[in-house]
Formats: structure tokens, sequence, C-alpha cells
């Protein structure tokens, strides 16, 4: 099936997930980038308020759109294409935040697939940071990889740790699994 193509990285925040998509991406690979960022800096800088620290719902609703646009341009791709993150994190986020799933949520993720395989990065205390985007704390992120191993879990796809290893390693890792 074509969604088999759609492969995807999670994990919780600063573990290394965009960057590795990136350094696979300059070997020729297609990807579709992180809603959760993006989003962030659109409602910084018009003063919207679906963020994750103001209406956690608002931007959930965000990020299932901006996902389901991902997913549409990614068919129209001929090969492989890398997800920072898929639908399932959608999921996560809610029930991470003690919000309710919406019944369209849940169905999207049931609905629009992925590879079987998806590639987690593990919570990496030596190299998580904190910025303007990113203000989860070391805790939150692992709370945040937990979430996205059930949801995903749930769901069917079986989970592949990638290496705590530099990005090349992990580009080698990846590279070994999808060709």
């Amino acid at each position: 099936m074509g969604f088999e193509r759609f492969i995807v990285v999670t994990g919780g925040p600063g573990s290394g997930k965009s960057t590795l998509i990136e350094a696979l991406a300059k070997t020729g690979l297609a990807r579709m980038p992180e809603a959760g960022r993006a989003i962030i800096q659109d409602q910084v800088s018009i003063g919207g308020t679906a963020l994750p620290w103001g209406d956690r719902l608002a931007f959930a609703e965000l990020m299932l759109g901006w996902e389901l646009r991902s997913y549409r341009e990614a068919e129209a791709h001929v090969g492989p294409v890398l997800f920072d993150r898929g639908i399932p994190d959608v999921v996560g986020y809610l029930e991470l935040s003690g919000l309710p799933v919406g019944a369209h949520v849940a169905r999207a993720a049931d609905r629009y697939r992925y590879r079987r395989e998806v590639f987690i990065a593990p919570p990496w205390p030596d190299i998580f940071t904190q910025d303007a985007e990113r203000k989860q704390t070391i805790e939150e992120a692992e709370a945040t990889y937990h979430a996205l191993v059930r949801v995903y879990s749930d769901r069917g796809y079986d989970l592949v740790p990638l290496p705590l290893a530099p990005v090349s390693e992990r580009v080698a890792f990846m590279q070994a699994r999808i060709s």
C-alpha cells in the first residue's frame, strides 16, 4: 500500500528528531515538517492563543489540520517520505494535556496510516534544551515519550527506538531499515 512509504519519526521534545530528519533529507529523502514548532511561531507572530501554554485544544486542532495536509501533500511524492511526527501524536498530545480526544481526531489517527515501523526517539537528557518554542522540561519530554509509545502501540504500529548516538549513526541506522 502507498502509506508504507510514509515513515514517521516521533518522540518527546528535544530528542533529536528534527535534526535527524534534516540530515536524512540531505540524502535526498522527501520530508514533511513538524507542525508544532511552526504553529507556535505563527501564533506568537500574530498574537494568537492556539499555543501549548494557551488554548491547548485549539493548538491540537491546528496540529491535526497540519498533519492531514502533510499527509495529502506526501501522497504526491514518489518514494519514501519522512514525517516529523504523525497524526497519532495529536492523540498523545491531547491525552497528555488531559483533554478529550474527539472522535474526529481518533478517526483521523486510525484512517490515515503510516508505515508499520515507527521510529521513536527516546528521551536524551544530554542533548535536551529549551528554547522559545520548546518550553517543556525534561520530565515533560519523558512523559510525552511514554504517551507516544502507548498511542502508537495501541494503533498497531511497531516502535523502533532510535539509538542515543551521533546524527550520522542515527542516519545509518534508519537508512538500513527504510531502504
